[in-house]
């Protein structure tokens, strides 16, 4: 594959204890290395004072998932790339992007962890969300980080994680704890101050819209270099967003062990925590280098093997939207078993979710007929579903009235069609309920839209 890592072969060993995540290897070296020399003074205050808070509580709404495993910690972390103070060097872009979006999931008993990257090109359900103006966005589909963006309109770090929590909960079920968000121009400043980052590459890879212009072969990158490195998507291997994780994934292990290998620089390696710390925007319960060492060190207890690195499973959407060739869909029944595990607090391993596939064949939405029955009273709400789940690729048969007003949504199911309910429960309407229902045409599914339909929309 072009512009791949050469040790790409080697990407299923378990990864070492220096290349866990970044941004809690970086909060514990900053604990640590300032212990160790005694400068705990202005120097701890000065790393500790750079990281920001973002209060979110308030924006999350009541309709949340229920808490399964409270001693658990589930984390989104995301790449918020804002293009403010570039001068339009990457380009123009209104508000917030987030190019990298992952949920790590730390068991109860800390003795396993989940990394989950979403890919930013995931079609799935928005909620509304607040706009920072005192507006709110209409739900409906589309990319994941779009999300981010409508949440970050304003340039509120707290916002666009907001918005993408509410988005990450309505379409995996998934009670999300906290959050870390590491800027755009952070990224580079740390590998300037690590005095870069060493790459090999089996070709060159030259992309103008990421300004990336590399060799083949072993190189150190600069921050510059490196912050096209991991934007680079379309002229590099098959152009998916998929191959871009992968490539972001390595780097960032690259980039935690050249960071470990400075602990004996105490010069570069304060460079580089006041570039991680100066970057971050938490939650305020993680909002702190005291925090974030906490979290290190029981990620530290966790043994190798123990420690598992995910994609959520998907496919091209082309399949169900053949006009569209740009985006995926989480593929179920394999994508809700990984997240109905996790919400249990249930380790779930990439084996363990091959062999899910290999016993329950995947579903398409293409494949699910369903007919939509108003019960909501209010005129219109039918074909306002039908046009959405046809955005998502099911097959409306028909629409009507309900035959009276219902409380709330409901897919009934004719034998046999179970998980097809759940899949439109979970894919579209994460706040539905499905029960048997043998009333309706063979082979159809009946979802009755309900007076909670308004909760669902994100209201």
């Amino acid at each position: 594959m072009a512009g791949t890592h050469r040790s790409r072969s080697a990407r299923s060993a378990p990864p070492s204890r220096g290349r866990r995540i970044l941004l809690w290897t970086a909060g514990a070296l900053a604990v640590l290395v300032l212990a160790s020399t005694g400068a705990l003074g202005w120097l701890y205050y000065q790393l500790n004072g750079n990281i920001q808070a973002a209060e979110i509580e308030d924006r999350l709404g009541d309709d949340r998932p229920e808490d399964l495993s409270p001693d658990a910690m589930t984390i989104l972390v995301a790449g918020s790339d804002t293009r403010e103070g570039t001068d339009g060097s990457y380009g123009q872009a209104e508000g917030m992007r987030s190019d990298t979006m992952m949920v790590v999931h730390v068991a109860a008993n800390r003795e396993w962890a989940t990394v989950v990257s979403i890919p930013r090109d995931s079609w799935v359900s928005i909620p509304a969300c607040d706009l920072g103006d005192g507006t709110e966005s209409e739900p409906h589909q589309g990319k994941i980080n779009e999300s981010f963006a409508l949440g970050g309109m304003n340039g509120d770090v707290g916002g666009a994680a907001a918005c993408t929590i509410r988005t990450l909960e309505q379409n995996t079920g998934l009670r999300i704890d906290n959050f870390v968000s590491l800027d755009f121009l952070g990224f580079k400043d740390m590998v300037d101050a690590l005095g870069g980052v060493d790459v090999c590459l089996d070709e060159p890879i030259q992309d103008d819209k990421a300004h990336v212009d590399l060799a083949a072969g072993c190189q150190t990158l600069d921050g510059e270099e490196a912050l096209g490195f991991v934007r680079v998507r379309y002229s590099v291997g098959d152009g998916s967003d998929i191959g871009r994780i992968e490539r972001q994934q390595d780097f960032m292990r690259s980039l935690a062990e050249k960071a470990q290998s400075k602990l004996t620089d105490p010069a570069a390696l304060y460079d580089f925590l006041d570039a991680v710390t100066s970057s971050l925007t938490t939650d305020p319960e993680l909002a702190g280098l005291r925090p974030l060492y906490d979290l290190a060190e029981d990620l530290q207890g966790i043994p190798e093997e123990n420690l598992t690195f995910l994609t959520v499973p998907n496919y091209p959407r082309q399949l169900d939207v053949p006009e569209d060739t740009a985006n995926v869909v989480w593929e179920y029944p394999s994508a809700g078993l990984l997240f109905d595990a996790l919400a249990r607090d249930e380790r779930m391993t990439e084996d363990d979710l091959a062999a899910a596939a290999e016993e329950s064949p995947a579903l398409r939405p293409s494949e699910v007929q369903v007919q939509v029955l108003n019960g909501t009273g209010i005129a219109g709400q039918a074909a306002e579903v039908a046009e959405r789940l046809g955005d998502a690729g099911f097959t409306v048969v028909g629409t009507g009235n309900a035959a009276g007003e219902a409380a709330r949504t409901v897919v009934g199911y004719p034998e046999g069609l179970a998980e097809q309910a759940e899949l439109l429960a979970s894919r579209l309407l994460p706040a539905a309920t499905t029960e048997p229902d043998a009333t309706g045409p063979p082979g159809v599914l009946t979802l009755t839209v309900g007076a909670d339909f308004a909760g669902v929309r994100g209201g």
